[in-house]
């Protein structure tokens, strides 16, 4: 597909999925002029997880705030767009409904194109915004919601090869760390504290089927459960360091050698990581050693661009906007919404 070039190449780009609140402008498609985002972290810590109720409501109180805040830092005013791009789906309805009402207002009141995009997709072509992609690739999908493994021929190609059957891995990651007392989010803390452990409760490994690419999280997850339980009956403590250490052994391993065997059988020029779980510190290392042995290309966004922002969505609308995808003022949220390929 050859470079599509617009007037000035300039997106605002919306993301209101879940718990951040945030707005971009994006220049091409790999370009970010501005990209803010108002987190909710605290006031979800309280209750341990997010609150679909309270996330809708900080996103009517921001929305409007965040994109008057990307258009002043870019120092872009409304008739230098050439469109509006906007979360689509998946995510929570409410929260989602926000950014797509404030988009669509946007796009009315400026007399701009309004493009839906898929979260998911959005999350993978975040690794455009600091590498171009090159393909065929293989993207690792791994975020509180989704654990996918996509291959990509090219740009709006998407087979998902494997995806998680139970619950997602970062999912995983915060039942656990409700399970050891730990803060939300407890993804980043469980990190945290695998590094500082120096010994390993032994978790299973769960690889289901000979040659199945799915993920499965649940049994490992209740196996971190179990083994508190049972420690609390024979009066002893655990080490909440050496159980962090375990569980993430376990998912890392299992989550590298199933995007290293896929990686090979698809014969990929490119791996990229991708989701709030690929700011993972022992996942990063794990994957970049492996495939700096097999001499493939691994690439995974800096931290601030794995965890949900407004950047990667503009990133995919530059692509979608070139094939000619265009949504239009009866566009809904789509809390199910499936990652299909547009070409």
């Amino acid at each position: 597909m050859g470079e599509f070039i617009m007037n000035n190449g300039l997106i605002l780009a919306i993301e209101s999925s879940c718990d951040e609140t945030a707005a971009a402008i994006i220049r091409n498609g790999h370009e970010i002029v501005s990209n803010v985002v108002a987190s909710q972290i605290e006031s979800h810590k309280r209750f341990g997880g997010v609150v679909p109720e309270i996330a809708s409501r900080h996103h009517v109180e921001q929305i409007t705030v965040v994109i008057e805040e990307a258009l002043a830092q870019a120092n872009i005013k409304p008739a230098e767009l050439e469109a509006v791009a906007v979360t689509e789906g998946p995510g929570l309805v409410g929260a989602l409904l926000i950014g797509i009402n404030a988009a669509k207002a946007f796009a009315f009141a400026n007399n701009l194109p309004i493009i839906g995009v898929h979260h998911i997709a959005g999350h993978i072509y975040a690794n455009n915004l600091v590498q171009p992609m090159e393909f065929p690739l293989l993207a690792l999908v791994v975020s509180g919601g989704h654990t996918e493994l996509v291959y990509m021929k090219e740009h709006g190609s998407f087979e998902v090869i494997g995806e998680t059957r139970d619950d997602a891995a970062g999912e995983a990651y915060d039942k656990v760390a409700r399970v050891l007392n730990l803060p939300y989010p407890g993804g980043p803390r469980i990190d945290q504290l695998a590094h500082e452990g120096e010994e390993a409760v032994p978790f299973p490994r769960v690889w289901l089927e000979e040659g199945s690419y799915d993920f499965s999280f649940s049994g490992l997850k209740s196996a971190v459960i179990n083994y508190k339980h049972n420690m609390d009956q024979r009066g002893e403590a655990i080490s909440p360091a050496a159980v962090a250490k375990g569980f993430q052994e376990s998912v890392v391993e299992v989550l590298t050698a199933k995007t290293l065997r896929a990686a090979r059988e698809y014969q990929v020029k490119q791996v990229i990581a991708a989701g709030g779980v690929a700011a993972n510190k022992g996942l990063r290392a794990s994957l970049e050693t492996v495939f700096a042995e097999e001499g493939i290309p691994f690439f995974v966004p800096p931290l601030k661009l794995c965890t949900d922002n407004a950047a990667m969505i503009g990133a995919v609308a530059m692509p979608m906007y070139e094939a000619g995808i265009r949504g239009n003022l009866m566009m809904n949220g789509r809390p199910g919404m499936e990652l299909k390929s547009w070409v």
